[in-house]
């Protein structure tokens, strides 16, 4: 409880009574002054909050920066230690890749666009795939599906990449769309030009090693190793007709890859890469090629006149379903002769017909041709395929009750 005293006093001059301060309370102490000390002391916690602060932060940043205990500003690298010597199959794989990546190539179709008189042309890359060097004049080989563009496509131009990344530009020599295969020309140096070494492939086995080399993706010699995974394949040509005898592979080819070379594992060319088999348009390990033997003779035949003949009988074949539920358990028949075409000109037959095209008398049923069975239509297009247009082939029918066997020359188409 805080005691005032009052001063009771009036001033006669005024009206009014008003009460004077007493001294003050005399528990009240008089404010000290503040002198270095109190101004020290605040100093010295400004400096210790700010010190505080800082490692504060810092320890934030360097946790924010994902550093951690245990670095050493002082490490040194690892000694590193000498590779083993390469074992008989990376030997075998690695010089074969150094004798052919040369002989390998990049094929891509591009498309210009004329500028005007004060602008460049523009390139634009529309599709790509493979080939490799056939021989020193700078022919290159690659797939037909490759370069089809070109003549679709107004504007377009070929343009080759060999392995030390030098491009020129292709001109295209000849195509044959039924073997899926096509020659293109740069004009190069002859020395940047190494031809790829030829091999076979009817003498082949399932389970030898293959090596394929190629773009894939635009990943340019690339190389991938497995085996021979089948052999006499049928598949079907960008027009539609069937490529007998070719090699399936489970070295991974991929979009790319079409027209690069499989090769056996002394680098030789035993077929070109041509497509896969795949649900998702990526590599599951069954690839195609075609074969080398093919590969040699169409190549050749483009070389020489620009265009392949396919070999052809002159003939077309009786539905297969149809004449097994005749009773014909093995053969093919003739159904009908193409005018003037090889068959004809042999005196072979086809069926003939009633008004309503009901068969009246069955075609000749062609059972043999140079002594390779035909038991079906792809033992027929098999066959066929490695024929000679120009050459004779002896066709073994039956034309009930009679065996016969008929020489013809092989046509082409």
């Amino acid at each position: 409880m805080r005691d005032y005293e009052l001063d009771d006093r009036y001033d006669g001059d005024r009206d009014d009574r008003r009460p004077r301060p007493g001294p003050r309370n005399r528990y009240e102490r008089p404010e000290p002054a503040r002198g270095p000390a109190w101004y020290g002391m605040f100093l010295l916690i400004g400096l210790a909050l700010g010190a505080v602060g800082l490692w504060g932060g810092s320890h934030l940043v360097n946790k924010f920066r994902g550093e951690r205990p245990g670095l050493d500003p002082n490490a040194q690298l690892r000694a590193a230690v000498p590779a083993g010597p390469l074992d008989l199959e990376e030997s075998e794989a690695v010089t074969l890749f150094e004798n052919v990546k040369d002989s390998v190539v990049n094929v891509d179709v591009v498309m210009v666009k004329r500028g005007r008189w004060d602008e460049q042309s523009t390139e634009l890359q529309t599709s790509g795939g493979s080939g490799f060097i056939w021989d020193t004049s700078g022919r290159i080989v690659t797939n037909y599906h490759v370069v089809a563009e070109v003549r679709r496509k107004p504007n377009t131009e070929l343009r080759v990449v060999l392995a030390d990344r030098t491009a020129y530009s292709a001109v295209l020599l000849g195509t044959a769309e039924d073997s899926d295969l096509a020659v293109i020309q740069i004009s190069a140096p002859k020395d940047k030009l190494k031809p790829i070494t030829v091999g076979t492939s009817n003498d082949l086995k399932v389970g030898q090693k293959a090596y394929a080399i190629g773009n894939p993706f635009g990943l340019s010699l690339t190389m991938t190793r497995g085996l021979i995974s089948s052999l006499n394949r049928i598949i079907e040509s960008p027009s539609g007709i069937k490529i007998p005898k070719v090699i399936q592979t489970d070295a991974a080819i991929n979009p790319g890859n079409s027209g690069g070379p499989l090769l056996d594992k002394t680098g030789r060319l035993i077929g070109v890469n041509t497509s896969i088999a795949t649900p998702n348009g990526g590599n599951v390990g069954i690839g195609f090629s075609i074969p080398v033997d093919t590969v040699n003779r169409v190549v050749t035949e483009l070389i020489q006149s620009g265009r392949s003949l396919r070999p052809d009988l002159g003939v077309k074949l009786f539905d297969e379903r149809r004449l097994r539920q005749a009773r014909y358990d093995r053969g093919v028949m003739i159904e009908r002769l193409v005018p003037k075409g090889a068959a004809e000109s042999a005196g072979l037959r086809g069926c003939s017909f009633n008004p309503r095209g009901v068969v009246t008398q069955p075609g000749d049923l062609i059972t043999a041709i140079n002594g390779q069975t035909i038991d079906n239509v792809e033992d027929y297009e098999r066959v066929v395929r490695d024929l000679q247009p120009g050459t004779t082939a002896t066709v073994k029918i039956q034309r009930y009750p009679n065996e016969l066997e008929i020489p013809v020359t092989v046509g082409g188409v």
